[in-house]
C-alpha cells in the first residue's frame, strides 16, 4: 500500500471481489495523486472476512490521523464488519465512508460470500458515510441497498441505472463519485453535514469529465455552483 500524503485527510480505497482493473474509478482516482492510496487486501478472487478486516485494520492503523474510506462492491461489506468488530469511536481512526454499490448477500446467490461476509451487520457506523446504489445493480436491489443504508445510518445517493458502478458501467473517472468525496472531505476536515448530496451528484452529472480539474496530480475537485 502506498502511504497518502497529509496534504489533505488521506484516503484508502478498497475494491471488491476480483480487485479493481485499470479502467476502474477507484484506480482512475489513485492515479490524480499520493493522496489516495489502495488497501491491498488479497485473496481477490477467494475473499475471506476475517483476513480482509485484518488488513484493513493494519491499513488504517498507518496513517497519522484520520482517514476516509472509499470502498466498492464486497469492499463496503469489509468496512462495515471492521466498524461491527473494531467498534471504533465516532469519527476516529476513520473519519468518514463512502460505500459505493454494496452487494446484498443472497444465499441463494452467493452461498460462499455468505459464509464469509453474512449475515451483514444491521448497527449505525459511527462515522459519517454515504452509500451509492444503482437502480439496475446485478448484485443488490435498490431497495435493499437503501435499507442497508438505513441500518448503518447513511445519506443514500441514487446513482440511477449505472450497473454495478464498476468498469463495465463507462463512468471513466466518475465526477460523480469526486464530488461525494469531496464533500466527504470537508465533513471530516470541518463538520460540514452532508445535505443535499443528491443535488451535488446530479449537477455533476450534467457536467462534462474535463471541465473538473480532476487531472491535476494531488489536487482534490472543489464544488461547483
Amino acid at each position: 500500500m502506498t502511504t497518502p500524503n497529509s496534504r489533505r485527510t488521506p484516503v484508502l480505497t478498497l475494491p471488491g471481489l476480483g480487485n479493481s482493473g485499470p479502467l476502474h474509478w477507484q484506480t482512475r482516482w489513485e492515479e490524480l495523486g499520493p493522496r489516495i492510496a489502495r488497501v491491498e487486501l488479497g485473496m481477490w478472487i477467494a475473499p475471506r472476512r476475517n483476513p480482509w478486516v485484518t488488513k484493513l485494520e493494519q491499513a488504517i492503523r498507518t496513517v497519522d490521523g484520520p482517514v476516509i474510506l472509499v470502498a466498492h462492491s464486497l469492499g463496503c461489506l469489509a468496512v462495515a464488519w471492521w466498524a461491527a468488530l473494531a467498534a471504533p469511536a465516532w469519527g476516529s481512526p476513520v473519519g468518514g465512508v463512502l460505500l459505493v454499490a454494496p452487494p446484498h448477500l443472497e444465499p441463494e446467490s452467493f452461498p460462499w460470500l455468505t459464509k464469509e461476509f453474512g449475515p451483514l451487520p444491521h448497527i449505525p457506523l459511527p462515522f459519517p458515510t454515504i452509500v451509492v446504489a444503482s437502480h439496475d445493480d446485478p448484485y443488490a436491489r435498490f431497495d435493499r441497498v437503501a435499507e442497508m443504508a438505513g441500518d448503518w445510518g447513511a445519506h443514500l445517493v441514487d446513482a440511477g441505472h449505472v450497473g454495478h458502478i464498476n468498469a463495465v458501467s463507462g463512468l471513466g473517472l466518475w465526477a460523480e463519485g469526486l464530488v461525494l468525496l469531496e464533500r466527504l472531505t470537508v465533513t471530516v476536515e470541518s463538520g460540514a453535514n452532508l445535505d443535499n448530496l443528491q443535488q451535488d451528484y446530479d449537477r455533476a452529472a450534467r457536467i462534462p469529465e474535463d471541465v473538473y480539474p480532476f487531472n491535476v496530480p494531488d489536487r482534490t475537485p472543489t464544488q461547483r455552483p
